[in-house]
């Protein structure tokens, strides 16, 4: 009895919520505390936005509008208040703009911002199986800071010349494998292109022997990410899995097809938007390899179950729902090495 309320304290007393999360019967209950409910508080637009009555475009206002030249000139200015708000509110609309010649690309920031436009617009167009009618905005991910709290770069290569010395990547705890001992590179083995995630499935579907060529090293990868995964989004392995068979779809929650679809999203935004942008950063927002800072799944989760508690605000901002195409040059009229930093 003494030693009871030593064991009370490890348990936290708030009130908790349980919601079913699988197939009735099939054990699959998400335990979470109640307070998670009170989720943090989004920027609300910066005012109503106009309705559109078919006056002039962006682009026959404002000189060279690349991305948002279709939409209506009200529009735009409503979404550029509110971008500056969600990524510079305290260097304003200089943070990416020279204020002499705004529609100049010198700044290297409005190329980068040009280009996570088209990314938001292809997250919420391409990949509603995992955003929903939520959808994401630049908030989602900057909450307010001109760089993301929560992204990553390729590790340092260790330069080890033979085996010995070679860690491969583990025991160097990192918060990406929630400071665990196993590899620190397995989000960037899976994140990093739509390819990556070939081989992810490491578990034998029949008894030993198997056919299964899989390492234990490639187990630990793929471990290494699911611990990544349950510590941004705060949960545990039976948020998606039923322990019955962590294989098993068909007594899994829905929840894993949409974190199937999640790891895709962010694999192919790296890929096709964050990587290509290599050459235009500055060396101060390059990683130890000189590669630039890239999304994971905490970069929008942020330690919850949904991003911002499930906040809707993107519904504010249809110009983010509709993909223009990324075709063009990044910035035709100017190159790498000309560019400024803020």
């Amino acid at each position: 009895m003494a030693s009871l309320p030593l064991a009370l304290a490890a348990c936290e007393v708030a009130p908790k919520t349980s919601e079913q999360t699988g197939f009735r019967g099939s054990g699959g209950n998400q335990i979470y505390v109640s307070d998670e409910t009170g989720m943090p508080d989004v920027p609300p637009p910066p005012y109503e936005l106009p309705e559109d009555t078919g006056g002039p475009r962006a682009s026959e206002v404002y000189e060279n509008v690349q991305v948002l030249g279709d939409i209506s000139a009200d529009e735009f200015n409503y979404l550029m208040a509110a971008i500056t708000e969600w990524v510079a509110p305290d260097e304003g609309c200089n943070y990416c703009h020279n204020p002499a010649n705004m529609a100049s690309d010198e700044i290297y920031t409005k190329i980068v911002a040009r280009r996570m436009i088209q990314m938001n617009q292809n997250i919420n167009q391409e990949y509603g199986d995992h955003v929903g009618q939520t959808g994401v905005t630049c908030y989602t991910c900057h909450a307010g800071n001109n760089i993301p709290e929560n992204v990553w770069t390729l590790p340092e290569d260790g330069g080890h010349p033979s085996i010995a010395g070679d860690l491969n990547g583990q025991n160097n705890p990192v918060i990406g494998t929630g400071y665990s001992s196993l590899p620190e590179h397995a989000v960037a083995r899976y994140l990093l292109n739509g390819d990556s995630l070939d081989g992810i499935r490491v578990q034998s579907a029949s008894m030993h022997p198997t056919d299964n060529p899989v390492t234990t090293m490639d187990a630990e990868s793929t471990y290494s990410l699911m611990v990544h995964m349950s510590q941004a989004l705060g949960v545990n392995c039976t948020y998606c899995h039923n322990t019955q068979s962590f294989g098993d779809w068909s007594i899994s929650g829905p929840v894993r097809s949409t974190a199937w679809y999640g790891l895709r999203m962010v694999a192919n935004s790296n890929e096709e938007y964050v990587t290509p942008l290599t050459e235009w950063f500055p060396d101060n927002r390059l990683g130890p390899a000189g590669d630039p800072y890239k999304i994971n799944c905490t970069t929008c989760h942020q330690g919850l179950r949904r991003p911002l508690g499930g906040a809707q605000m993107a519904q504010d901002y249809p110009a983010l729902w509709n993909y223009r195409g990324s075709d063009g040059a990044i910035a035709p009229d100017m190159e790498p090495d000309e560019v400024e930093t803020p």
